[in-house]
C-alpha cells in the first residue's frame, strides 16, 4: 500500500511589516486554519481576515503559523518597525519623590481595586461578532491634544507612556461609537478614568471611552457605529474637557488614531 506524503511546508521568504502599536488588519487565503502569532491563537474568519496588536515597545521579529486551505503549513515572519514618539525630558528634580512616610489612604486603595476589576472583568468579555471589520468613524472632532504613545521623563526615569489618544472639544461635545459593539461597562466617575464606556468590538478589541460628562448607554447595550453614547467631559483625572479612547486587543494597547481618516478640516479645531 502507497502511503501518500505529507503536504509540503510553506514558508514565505517576503516577511510581513507592522509597526509599534499598530492594529494590524489582514487577510489570509479563505478556508486558512489554526492561526497563530508567536505561537498564541489567533482567530481567523472564514473568508482569511484576521486583527492583531503590536505591543507600543515591542522590538524585533514575531512569526505568523497557520495551516493554508490545502492542509500545508506555513509560515512568515512579521518585522515590526520601531517608531517616533513625541518624548517630553525634564529634570530629575521635578520628579515628586515617594514619602515612605506618608500614610496609606486605604479608602481610596479599595476604590481603585473594585474599579481595576470592573475594567479588567468588562475585557474580560469577547463577542464573537466580527464588529471589528468596520471602517472607523471619529468619535467626536476637536483637536488632539495628546497622541497615543507620548511619554514624559523626568532625568532617565520613565513615566507611564500614555495609552491612548485624547480628543480636546467643549464639555457636552456628543460622544459616538467609532464602530458597532456591545456595552460592557458603563459607570462611574472612577478615581482616574472618570465616567467610563467600554466597548466590545469583538474578538478582544476592546474600546475605552474617558472622562465623560454623562454616560448615555448601559452595560449589554448592542450599539451601532455612529450612536450617540455619552459627552465629553472632565471627570476623573483630567485637567480640563476632553475624551480619552484608548484601545486595546486582548490586552495589547493599540493606537486608534492610525485606524481613523482624516479627521475633516472644517471640524478640526472643535468648532
Amino acid at each position: 500500500m502507497t502511503v501518500a506524503a505529507a503536504p509540503v511546508p510553506m514558508v514565505i521568504s517576503q516577511p510581513l511589516t507592522a509597526i509599534q502599536g499598530q492594529l494590524m488588519m489582514m487577510a489570509l487565503p479563505a478556508g486558512s486554519s489554526n492561526l497563530r502569532l508567536d505561537g498564541q491563537p489567533v482567530h481567523i474568519d472564514g473568508d482569511g481576515r484576521f486583527m492583531a496588536g503590536i505591543d507600543r515597545d515591542f522590538a524585533g521579529n514575531k512569526q505568523l503559523e497557520w495551516v493554508t486551505p490545502d492542509g500545508r503549513s506555513a509560515r512568515r515572519e512579521l518585522v515590526v518597525a520601531g517608531r517616533s514618539w513625541d518624548i517630553d525630558r525634564l529634570p530629575a528634580r521635578l520628579m515628586r519623590p515617594a514619602d515612605p512616610d506618608a500614610p496609606r489612604n486605604l479608602e481610596y486603595e479599595a476604590r481603585r481595586e473594585a474599579e481595576v476589576a470592573q475594567v479588567k472583568a468588562a475585557r474580560a468579555e469577547i463577542s464573537p461578532w466580527p464588529f471589528w471589520r468596520s471602517a472607523y468613524q471619529w468619535p467626536a472632532l476637536g483637536r488632539i491634544s495628546t497622541h497615543f504613545g507620548e511619554q514624559r521623563f523626568y532625568g532617565e526615569v520613565a513615566a507611564n507612556y500614555h495609552s491612548g489618544m485624547d480628543i480636546a472639544a467643549p464639555s457636552g461635545t456628543k460622544v459616538r461609537a467609532p464602530i458597532p459593539g456591545i456595552v460592557r461597562l458603563a459607570a462611574g466617575p472612577f478615581a482616574l478614568e472618570g465616567n467610563i464606556i467600554i466597548i466590545d468590538h469583538g474578538r478582544g478589541l476592546h474600546s475605552a471611552m474617558m472622562h465623560l460628562s454623562r454616560i448615555d448607554v448601559k452595560a449589554g447595550d448592542i450599539i451601532a457605529q455612529g450612536q450617540i453614547i455619552g459627552a465629553i467631559g472632565s471627570t476623573g483625572r483630567s485637567t480640563g474637557p476632553h475624551l480619552h479612547w484608548g484601545m486595546t486587543w486582548h490586552g495589547v494597547r493599540v493606537d486608534p488614531e492610525a485606524l481613523l481618516p482624516t479627521m475633516p478640516a472644517n471640524d478640526a479645531t472643535g468648532r
